[in-house]
């Protein structure tokens, strides 16, 4: 347990607008270094939020001259593993962005290296930390439904980004699709099998890379979680949270992304014909905490206070890491991956 959080944010770009606020607000933080490989950045961060913190280009001198205990790793998806192992090798535990890697070797390593200096690295999933996602997960493990057979999810949404998801090979599955798989495990409880996966570019699309993807992934609890994803879908979007269908043995589970999900099971009390007469069933909600990135951030710090792993550790994370990227692969194959 920590006397005081001394954070470094690594990476100044707009995402860490909302982790210097989010750490500016806890009486047991404070911000002692700010880093980026370019100054302006950094300079630019500082003066929005008044800090007088040492500025820098190098994590490791950061470190060493802040006596930071704590990194925020902000960066691109591309320098996660060079921070992430960089601060864990100077006594730093590290809360990062999603996607905790670029590839699953990198993943891997950084999983081993926290375990064996034993710092915790945590990684940021906020569409586990919505009321709405939480409610439906309890309605499942209710067994309201029953066993789940078929978890359906679908993600379209069209959203102009520009920048680096623009010129990404895959735009959709590496930067985008690990919060449905997240999800689809956390809904579940299940761990993915296996993959088949399309990846394309639908018309239209001003990505470079493919944009739109079908998953089929078979899970450990026998389930089947289909997902059908675009990023370039310009009309009738569908929520952040994606549109769920959960079918079990008893009846389904229904969540649009945004509203109070709910059941649909049979009604034994009126009589059945060719087609069963069904009763619905809303979800309780029961979720007290935050919700979105201070849900998560507030999971995250109470892990450290506490001296446990965290919700989203990297040894859970990986998990959802590994249906990335055997999506990926299923995809340039075009065979069924096993993970």
């Amino acid at each position: 347990m920590k006397d005081k959080f001394k954070v470094i944010a690594a990476g100044c770009g707009s995402m860490a607008n909302t982790w210097v606020q989010y750490a500016l607000s806890r009486k047991d933080t404070e911000i002692v270094g700010l880093v980026d490989i370019r100054a302006e950045n950094a300079h630019s961060l500082a003066e929005k939020f008044g800090l007088k913190c040492g500025i820098y280009n190098n994590l490791v001198r950061a470190v060493s001259e802040s006596g930071a205990n704590l990194v925020f790793d902000i960066t691109v998806p591309e320098a996660h593993r060079e921070i992430t192992l960089t601060a864990m090798k100077m006594g730093c535990d590290v809360l990062g962005e999603k996607p905790m890697a670029s590839s699953m070797e990198e993943a891997r390593e950084m999983v081993g290296t926290s375990k064996e200096l034993g710092k915790n690295y945590a990684v940021m999933q906020n569409r586990r930390y919505l009321k709405n996602i939480r409610a439906l997960r309890d309605l499942i493990k209710s067994d309201i439904i029953g066993q789940p057979g078929f978890v359906t999810a679908d993600f379209f949404i069209g959203p102009h980004f520009g920048g680096f998801r623009d010129i990404m090979e895959s735009p959709l599955l590496l930067d985008m699709a690990i919060h449905t798989f997240d999800q689809a495990r956390f809904i579940t409880g299940a761990d993915a099998l296996s993959v088949y996966c399309h990846e394309f570019n639908p018309a239209g699309s001003w990505y470079r890379g493919n944009a739109a993807a079908v998953c089929i992934f078979e899970m450990s609890d026998g389930s089947v979680f289909n997902y059908r994803g675009s990023w370039c879908a310009e009309g009738a979007p569908t929520s952040w949270e994606s549109e769920w269908r959960i079918n079990g043995s008893k009846g389904t589970a229904i969540w649009n992304g945004r509203d109070v999900p709910y059941a649909e099971v049979v009604d034994k009390e009126k009589e059945t014909g060719f087609l069963n007469h069904f009763k619905r069933i809303e979800a309780p909600v029961n979720w007290q905490g935050r919700e979105g990135h201070e849900g998560c951030l507030d999971e995250m710090f109470d892990a450290l206070l506490e001296g446990r792993k965290a919700e989203t550790d990297c040894s859970d994370n990986i998990k959802s890491m590994a249906m990335v990227f055997a999506a990926l692969e299923s995809a340039g194959t075009g065979k069924k991956v096993t993970i």
